[in-house]
């Protein structure tokens, strides 16, 4: 599995993505900034990285997995419920390629401001 870094505001997290199509897109074109946006207990942002939904895509997620959200070109980090749930599982808002996840306490990230900078970058070795 291949290792990054993910930081928004003022929390950095290391993060394991696993070998999917989607996440040696990611990899691939690493280091990436853009901007948080805050869903309930879940950050979103929005990335140069264009992928279709992949075959076992979907909208429950854990709690510490990382996505790919193909509708928003987005990559997403799920800390606890978001609107969408229907228990205290974070729900995305529609299917989304499952990446990877935290290594760590993703709740962390409920730190977060809506607009904080998020940076994705590869872990050193």
């Amino acid at each position: 599995m291949n290792r990054i870094t993910i930081s928004a505001g003022d929390i950095s997290l290391a993060a394991e993505l696993n070998d999917s199509p989607t996440a040696r897109q990611i990899w691939e074109r690493l280091p990436m900034a853009g901007t948080a946006t805050v869903w309930g207990e879940e950050i979103y942002s929005k990335i140069p990285v264009t992928a279709k939904q992949e075959p076992d895509a979907r909208a429950q997620v854990e709690v510490g997995e990382l996505g790919y959200w193909p509708v928003g070109q987005a990559f997403c980090i799920f800390f606890g419920p978001t609107p969408a749930s229907i228990d205290e599982r974070p729900r995305a808002y529609s299917p989304v390629n499952v990446l990877g996840r935290i290594v760590g306490d993703a709740t962390q990230f409920r730190r977060v401001q809506d607009g904080a900078p998020v940076q994705l970058r590869r872990a050193p070795e």
